[in-house]
């Protein structure tokens, strides 16, 4: 497991965080950026390497095929992914199911997979499970505490559900740090399936109100950036809709710089430059579905810089994943083009690049 490199920390607590440059020669200092009025010689950019993926989910399938006698072994499903997860500086992925503790494990439509799912995100680099999605009042409140017991006790970061008010209060929004640049998370679902959010818990639902307060107390705070992580749009549907479309604005308008979305469980298009990122979905990371469409997904890897004088830029990487049978590996291209797959990987791979706007 890689060495924790993120400060996580409650509201308004962040701690300061040096990243200095490997051995060498000092760099020549370049001349001062335009609106640079701070004492003494430049500082270089600050780098954050954030690597988002899609829906992780547990159908029965998946979790007899990790079975091995009475535990389970979830390392060959991250194997070729989680070098990627790795190498970044934050691993944010939707956790789309409930945990439990108990033997009795569920798939669709009400998911209870077993705890050991954490420590196999956990193994895998994961440092943020977001947990706001249509799913996860499936095993009532008992999944959302048993879900965010798991996660702390794997020391994966979480928000968007929470086990109670305390909970809420620490993780909602969630504010994170590296290297001295300041972030907060924030996760919101459509909603959940029609059962009521368990009395005592809490889901964060899309409602503008609550999500403008919650972003003006993140900006109030004094981050650089701010992610949503949002759960939206038409299931299966390649496309955005009209309201996904509007609720990026809103957000980006409300100070919200790297938005991703989930649902749909297909990959949507996506937006891009320098100054604000929207992922509409990035469709499945890890699922029992094996339509066409379903049975992969993008991982996402956004470069945020915070430069001297403290403008914020970003660049966007895709990777396209692919989940193979039986035993539901996810793989990179790196891995999947030195292997005989099925026709479907190539269909996959052939729809990705017909996806309109798609920029790869």
């Amino acid at each position: 497991m890689r060495a924790r490199r993120i400060c996580l920390l409650t509201a308004l607590t962040f701690a300061a965080v040096c990243c200095t440059p490997a051995g060498g020669p000092a760099p020549v200092a370049p001349p001062p950026p335009a609106g640079w009025s701070g004492p003494g010689p430049v500082p270089p950019p600050r780098r954050m390497r954030l690597f988002f993926g899609g829906d992780v989910m547990q159908h029965m399938p998946q979790v007899d095929a990790v079975r091995r006698g009475d535990g389970f072994d979830y390392e060959p499903v991250f194997r070729t992914l989680a070098p990627r997860i790795r190498a970044a500086d934050l691993a944010v992925v939707n956790l789309e199911t409930t945990l439990t503790r108990r033997s009795r494990y569920t798939g669709y439509p009400l998911f209870r997979s077993p705890a050991a799912l954490a420590d196999a995100l956990r193994d895998a680099g994961v440092d943020v499970a977001v947990l706001a999605n249509n799913h996860c009042c499936d095993n009532g409140a008992e999944g959302i505490r048993t879900s965010v017991e798991e996660l702390d006790r794997c020391g994966i970061r979480h928000t968007g559900a929470f086990a109670d008010s305390a909970d809420y209060k620490k993780n909602n929004p969630l504010y994170l740090t590296h290297c001295g640049i300041r972030l907060a998370i924030v996760n919101y679902t459509y909603g959940t399936n029609g059962m009521p959010v368990p009395e005592g818990t809490v889901v964060n639902l899309i409602d503008t109100v609550r999500m403008a307060a919650d972003l003006a107390a993140a900006r109030a705070s004094g981050v650089d950036f701010i992610v949503a992580c949002v759960h939206w749009g038409d299931e299966y549907q390649r496309r955005e809709n009209a309201a996904q479309r509007s609720l990026a604005a809103f957000l980006r308008r409300h100070g919200t710089d790297v938005v991703v979305g989930s649902h749909p469980h297909v990959i949507q298009p996506w937006v891009a430059d320098s100054s604000h990122v929207v992922l509409y979905s990035l469709g499945n990371l890890v699922s029992g579905q094996r339509r066409r469409y379903t049975d992969g997904g993008l991982a996402a890897t956004v470069e945020a810089v915070r430069h001297p004088e403290g403008r914020m830029t970003y660049r966007l990487e895709t990777t396209p994943v692919w989940v193979s049978v039986p035993g539901y590996r996810i793989l990179t291209p790196e891995a999947a083009d030195t292997m005989t797959l099925p026709a479907a990987y190539g269909i996959f791979r052939a729809d990705l690049d017909a996806l309109p706007g798609n920029g790869l």
